[in-house]
C-alpha cells in the first residue's frame, strides 16, 4: 500500500484496517486477485454502496496493443433481480456497471476509430449524465435514502438529461469538484432515521431558533447546549465523568 510516497507491505487483515482508516483516499495499492475483491468491496462500502465498485483489468498483447477488461465488481446483484422477477419496487445503483460498460465502449472505439469521435460524444454525456444525478440528489435510494428514485426511474430521469446533452453539439468537459461543492452526507440517509419523529425535531428547532430565519446562531446554539446538558466546561471545573469529552475535543482522532 502507498500513501505518503512511501510503498508498505501490508498483510490482507492490516491492509483492511488501515482502509477503514484512510478514507479521505489519497493512497494506492497493489495486492492479489482474490485481496482486491475484498478490499475494493470494503472501500465501497465505507462510502455507503457497492455501486461504486468497477474493475479495470489492463494488459499488453505481444504486438504491444492494450488490452482492457471492465466490469461491475458487485457482480450480478441477484438478489435485486429476483425481487424485479417477483414484482417487486427495486433501487438499483448501476454506477459501476455504467462506468465499466462505457469503459469498455470507449477502448473499443480506440481498437476500431471507425465512430470514435460519435462513441465519445455519447460516452462522456452519458457519465456526465449519471454522476450529475447522484450531485444533484436523484440518486438510488443506497445514498439518498428513502426518498431516493426506483431503478426505472433513475433509468427515464438519465435517459431524459442524456438526449438533452446529446442534442448540443458539443463534448462538455469533465465536471471537476471544488471544495465549495463538498458537502457531508446527511445522517437522515441512513436507515436509523426512520424511527425519528421529524415533527418533534422540528418543534425542537424551533424552539432555539429564536429569531425564526432557519439557522442557529452561536448565541441560539450556547442556549441549546445548556439545556442538553451538553455544553463543554472549563478545564478546572472538570469532574470525572467529563473528562474524556475535553480529551476528545482536545485531541480529536
Amino acid at each position: 500500500m502507498l500513501k505518503g510516497g512511501d510503498l508498505v507491505h501490508l498483510i490482507s487483515d492490516a491492509a483492511t484496517m488501515q482502509i477503514i482508516r484512510w478514507t479521505g483516499g489519497g493512497f494506492g495499492m497493489a495486492c492479489h486477485n482474490y485481496d482486491g475483491d475484498m478490499l475494493t468491496d470494503e472501500v465501497a462500502q465505507v462510502h455507503r454502496s457497492p455501486g461504486f465498485i468497477t474493475s479495470n483489468l489492463v494488459g499488453k498483447s505481444e504486438d504491444g496493443s492494450m488490452i482492457k477488461e471492465f466490469e461491475a465488481s458487485h457482480g450480478t446483484v441477484a438478489d435485486l433481480w429476483h425481487a424485479h422477477l417477483r414484482g417487486e419496487e427495486t433501487s438499483m445503483n448501476p454506477l459501476g456497471m455504467v462506468v465499466a460498460l462505457l469503459g469498455a465502449m470507449d477502448h473499443a472505439a480506440v481498437l476500431d476509430p471507425t465512430n470514435q469521435a460519435a462513441v465519445t460524444k455519447f460516452t462522456v454525456n452519458c457519465r456526465e449524465a449519471v454522476y450529475s444525478a447522484f450531485r444533484e440528489g436523484r440518486g438510488t435510494r443506497d445514498l439518498t435514502g428513502p426518498e431516493g428514485l426506483t431503478t426505472e426511474q433513475f433509468v427515464e430521469g438519465v435517459a431524459a438529461d442524456l438526449a438533452k446533452r446529446m442534442a448540443l453539439d458539443e463534448i462538455p468537459a469533465p465536471y471537476v469538484a471544488t471544495p465549495q461543492d463538498e458537502t457531508y452526507a446527511l445522517r437522515k440517509v441512513g436507515p436509523a432515521y426512520s424511527e425519528i419523529d421529524e415533527d418533534q425535531m422540528k418543534q425542537f428547532f424551533d424552539k432555539f431558533d429564536t429569531d425564526g430565519n432557519g439557522s442557529i446562531s452561536f448565541a441560539e446554539f450556547v442556549d441549546m447546549t445548556l439545556e442538553l446538558g451538553i455544553a463543554p466546561k472549563k478545564a478546572g471545573l472538570l469532574n470525572a465523568s467529563n473528562k474524556k469529552v475535553a480529551e476528545l475535543i482536545e485531541t480529536p482522532k
